[in-house]
């Protein structure tokens, strides 16, 4: 049979990441590559409780279809939780995805022709490169130092790329470096996308998670011409097989999100939206995430403490103030990939930089997760792991 397969299927490949999920799955395996928050730390009993409530007080509602935009008591959670970062919001500019990962497959759908160029930081997130690869996008990578991207190259790109149709950007804790935005370039990027009149994609899945440093305001909370676009999530703070995550933007965008959000999935899971907003009511969602912070500062200080005493000198690394993820840089001469299949020989896996580069190069950089594993894994993997690098050098 002839394949009848669309243009845009040439644009779609797994995840490696993903894919390497599925090797490290293997209990031996010490795994610092999934982006994976804590499982102990999931408020497994307390959620029995609230699905327990639901049901009995609204368990046909539950079970029924609902409304695209969202359960309106989840909803009003999070316009709550935007005030608190000085972002104004109402119910006309939240809309409740299944994860923040659909927002981005939204903004693809919404904004993006084929052709079209992404500015974006270099690296940056998988998943969105994955996710604005399938509707033909072009990359125009920023470089970052550890305040983030660079204002200076940013504003050449915009210059050499004057129909960019977005800026996407991680400014807290950045997926894969960990490095945060500085508040000065925060300032200087909202000046920059209303000079150059370009949009910006701001995706915030762990700024509540800082447990070092001082809070930064979003880069949406200087946006007063409406042209930030605000994802985040649940995952992070909560449970991220609930799926639950939400844009901010205004109301003439999210009136379109919400359209194409009816064409692929009618709503997000009422029962896990209702749930959720059941158990914050019930349960202190800052407590909670106060515990997250602090098992997730000590494991990564252990971390770093590892990597000191096993890694060979000369090599970089960042030490992050929040999030889930630690960067290194390797010498040039040394190909990550080859180092993954070295590591996994003697189990232990993470994440090999290259794909973070949508335009490709730098194979010498890999990711490593501290959140997911206990302090004895953590010790062994990151000794297994300077071993191996030694091996190489």
């Amino acid at each position: 049979m002839n394949s009848k397969f669309s243009k845009r299927t040439n644009n779609v490949k797994a995840s490696e990441t993903r894919e390497i999920l599925k090797v490290t799955e293997r209990p031996e395996i010490i795994s610092f590559a999934g982006g994976l928050p804590a499982p102990e730390l999931f408020p497994v009993e307390t959620l029995k409780e609230a699905c327990e409530i639901v049901l009995k007080e609204m368990g046909q509602s539950a079970l029924q279809y609902a409304t695209t935009e969202g359960f309106n008591p989840l909803r009003n959670i999070i316009i709550d939780r935007m005030k608190a970062l000085d972002i104004e919001a109402s119910l006309e500019n939240i809309l409740v995805t299944a994860g923040s990962q659909q927002g981005l497959d939204l903004v693809g759908k919404l904004f993006i022709d084929e052709g079209d160029t992404i500015i974006c930081e270099s690296p940056t997130y998988l998943a969105a490169i994955n996710a604005f690869k399938v509707y033909d996008a072009k990359f125009a990578e920023v470089a970052m130092d550890d305040d983030g991207m660079i204002m200076e190259e940013l504003e050449k790109t915009l210059i050499n790329n004057p129909k960019a149709k977005f800026i996407y950007t991680i400014p807290d804790f950045q997926n894969p470096t960990g490095r945060t935005m500085s508040l000065e370039r925060r300032k200087r990027l909202i000046e920059l996308a209303n000079q150059y009149d370009v949009l910006i994609v701001e995706d915030n899945p762990y700024g509540a998670v800082r447990f070092a440093g001082q809070d930064l305001p979003p880069v949406k909370a200087f946006d007063k011409e409406g042209r930030v676009i605000y994802l985040s999530t649940f995952s992070k703070i909560f449970c991220p097989g609930l799926r639950l995550g939400w844009m901010c933007a205004n109301a003439e965008f999210t009136e379109k999100f919400v359209a194409f959000k009816q064409s692929a999935d009618l709503h997000t899971n009422v029962f896990a939206q209702m749930i959720t907003a059941k158990h914050i009511e019930l349960h202190d969602l800052e407590e909670h995430v106060k515990e997250i912070k602090a098992v997730y500062l000590h494991r990564r200080g252990l971390m770093l403490k590892c990597i000191k005493e096993e890694f060979p000198e000369g090599l970089k690394y960042t030490s992050p103030e929040g999030g889930l993820f630690i960067w290194v840089e390797l010498p040039s001469h040394i190909d990550s990939k080859e180092l993954f299949s070295k590591c996994l020989e003697n189990n232990v896996a993470f994440v090999p930089g290259h794909p973070f580069f949508p335009n490709g190069g730098c194979t010498n950089t890999f990711r490593l997760n501290y959140s997911n594993m206990p302090d004895e894994k953590i010790i062994e993997g990151i000794k297994r792991l300077g071993t191996a690098i030694k091996s190489m050098m």
